[in-house]
Parts: structure tokens; sequence; C-alpha cells
């Protein structure tokens, strides 16, 4: 499970249930300028700070900490980037 340090706003993966902490959730309708998980991963870019849904998550962080939590879980999306590749018998689409 992946989430967002409240302070740093940094994303960070646990690898056990065990060892997930509680933490606040964002609900919230999607807007046109969603922050994607790969822009999360570089809060600090000016590029994802100016963006709509920078300034929910934010004010989530913000909240979290207030309430004494150091994690938050936000419904965002992984944005991939496909290319198709045709080779005579079969065509392949690889998603990274």
């Amino acid at each position: 499970m992946r989430l967002i340090n409240s302070t740093t706003l940094k994303i960070h993966e646990f690898l056990s249930e065990d060892a997930i902490e509680p933490y606040a959730i964002l609900s919230h309708t999607w807007g046109g300028e969603e922050c994607t998980l790969q822009q999360m991963e570089h809060p600090d870019d000016s590029m994802v700070t100016a963006r709509e849904g920078y300034r929910k998550i934010h004010l989530c962080c913000k909240q979290a900490r207030k309430d004494g939590l150091r994690w938050a879980w936000v419904d965002t999306y992984v944005h991939y980037e496909s290319r198709i590749i045709n080779k005579p018998d079969m065509q392949i689409q690889l998603l990274h």
C-alpha cells in the first residue's frame, strides 16, 4: 500500500500490512488537474504544486498532522505510457 507522508508529502510504499500505521483518507471528486502517482513522487516540483489537485492533497496532509496522523491516502491514478510493437504474427502493447 502506498501512503503519503503528511509532513513531507512524499510517497512511501508499505510492503507489509502489519507495518501500516493509521492514516487519513481524502474523499474527493476528480477535477481537471489531479496529480498522478508519478507526479507525487516529486512533490516539491513547481509543476506539481501548481496543479489544482495538489492543493487538496496538501490540505488533507495538513489536517492529518493536526489530527496526529503521520500518513494520508488519496485515490490518485497511475499514468502509463504505452507503446505498440508490431511483429509479423502479433502485436504487443507495453505499459510503463
